[in-house]
């Protein structure tokens, strides 16, 4: 069957994610995007001089010759189109129902506010946190309603011409852009066969912070912006990836109809001790490694089955990830992370792990470093991974909802009364009690939490601190 487009536009603005989204279609099989190919002021890239043999000369003179080279070139290609773009190319590709249309978006106030900053910093890509450059910047209200113009003009005027033309296309947002299932739906979308199992994520997002925080005239914007309901600019964009169902680790009772999806970091073995204790068997009988249809055969099977999990203070867990994969020893250490930790992020803590000299002033430098690198890395904004240990327990959950979301979410100093009164409710007359959590070490967290510990603990998980209602700990 004949393919359904034979090139595609990116309808996009500065500041969408753009590069992103072009790295990241570049990266499956049969897809080249050649960037911004009609940019008046460069030919797909800066300090390029020709693209598929033509100049930008040759370009400006006749873009219908480029259009054509895209559109003869191997496999499905295309680029991206911003509003200020060529003119003459809106009306060839917008009257083509066989150039595939993919529109990009971001909220208007967040892609004014980043293009300042990149403006005012010179920076419009970044790789990785060490070199990312920082600035607020003045919110201009006759800047801004240009620029809001400007854009609902460009995307009216597409829409129509698509309505009208009776033509479809591909919308997705800039929080889209790091689903690796949007990213593949597009390359459906395209007619490509090839899909992505992760996302390129070299390119970082450079402001992460809410809006609010990035300009120097607060009150100023946000009086020019009342008349605007719909702007947020307490919003803090989410940019930490999605976490997958992870059914595998999902613990059931050896006799109980209860299910545990335990959080990675969190109270797991004191749970698990306790559902062990709960029906007399020691706690590597209880059954695990379960696919989904696994899953879906016990749930049946139970029809009175009540499925949990157990949600920790951040403060709480960011130490005890610190102390157990970044300080201790062992299997659980990340000893590459670790030292990366130490070189390149400044973290005062042995690239090779505490010795007798380790004492509780470097623990706490250390312990509030690690929080402090973790904010850029929840947004991931650094070249090291997120990992389930300390990632967003919100993000976790949202993971569960690929295929089930606990019936009950219980806080872990919670656990002594409600756990036991789950299984008075399933006929267990004498419950166990729930075993507490071995301190951490080689320093409790009470030895070195104070205001400061706290709040940078709730800059980085601002997300969970909203959603679970988290307040200070103790």
């Amino acid at each position: 069957m004949a393919p359904r487009f034979d090139s595609f536009v990116v309808f996009a603005e500065m500041r969408t994610g753009s590069n992103f989204l072009e790295t990241n279609l570049n990266a499956l099989d049969g897809i080249t995007c050649h960037g911004e190919a009609f940019n008046p002021y460069l030919i797909g890239y800066p300090e390029k001089e020709a693209l598929l043999g033509i100049t930008q000369e040759a370009r400006d003179e006749a873009p219908e010759l480029l259009l054509d080279r895209i559109r003869d070139h191997p496999g499905l290609a295309g680029f991206r189109y911003f509003h200020d773009h060529d003119p003459r190319v809106l009306d060839a590709v917008l009257d083509n129902p066989r150039c595939a249309k993919i529109i990009l978006t971001r909220d208007p106030l967040g892609s004014y506010i980043s293009l300042k900053i990149a403006r005012e910093t010179g920076q419009w890509k970044l790789t990785d946190l060490k070199g990312r450059k920082d600035a607020r910047v003045a919110f201009d209200a006759q800047e801004f309603s240009d620029h809001l113009r400007g854009l609902k003009e460009f995307h009216r005027k597409v829409t129509h011409r698509l309505q009208v033309t009776g033509q479809t296309a591909f919308r997705l947002s800039y929080e889209d852009l790091l689903s690796v299932d949007v990213i593949n739906g597009v390359a459906a979308f395209l007619g490509i066969y090839d899909r992505l199992e992760t996302l390129d994520q070299r390119l970082k997002v450079q402001n992460p912070a809410a809006i609010a925080d990035k300009v120097t005239n607060r009150a100023e914007m946000e009086a020019a912006l009342a008349a605007q309901r719909e702007v947020d600019v307490e919003h803090v964009p989410d940019f930490e990836p999605c976490r997958a169902v992870a059914v595998p680790s999902y613990v059931t009772a050896v006799q109980a109809p209860l299910l545990y999806l335990p959080i990675r970091g969190g109270s797991a073995p004191q749970v698990t001790a306790w559902m062990a204790a709960l029906d007399q068997v020691e706690a590597a009988c209880l059954p695990t490694r379960m696919s989904q249809k696994d899953l879906r055969h016990w749930k049946r099977a139970r029809r009175q089955h009540r499925s949990f999990t157990v949600i920790r203070h951040p403060v709480v867990r960011a130490h005890h990830a610190y102390c157990s994969h970044v300080l201790g020893s062992g299997p659980r250490v990340y000893a590459a992370i670790r030292r990366m930790l130490a070189k390149r992020y400044n973290l005062p803590i042995p690239p090779q792990g505490p010795d007798e000299s380790y004492d509780l002033v470097q623990h706490r430098a250390g312990f509030a470093g690690f929080l402090g690198f973790l904010k850029p890395n929840l947004n991931n904004q650094t070249a090291v991974r997120i990992d389930p240990a300390w990632c967003s327990q919100s993000r976790v959950i949202q993971g569960f909802a690929g295929f089930a979301l606990p019936d009950l979410i219980v806080r872990e100093e919670e656990l002594p009364e409600v756990l036991p009164s789950l299984a008075r409710a399933m006929g267990y007359e004498t419950p166990p009690p729930v075993p507490g959590a071995p301190p951490d070490s080689p320093f409790e967290l009470s030895q070195v939490y104070d205001d400061e510990i706290e709040a940078l603990t709730a800059s980085a998980y601002q997300r969970d601190y909203m959603i679970f209602g988290f307040d200070r700990w103790r």
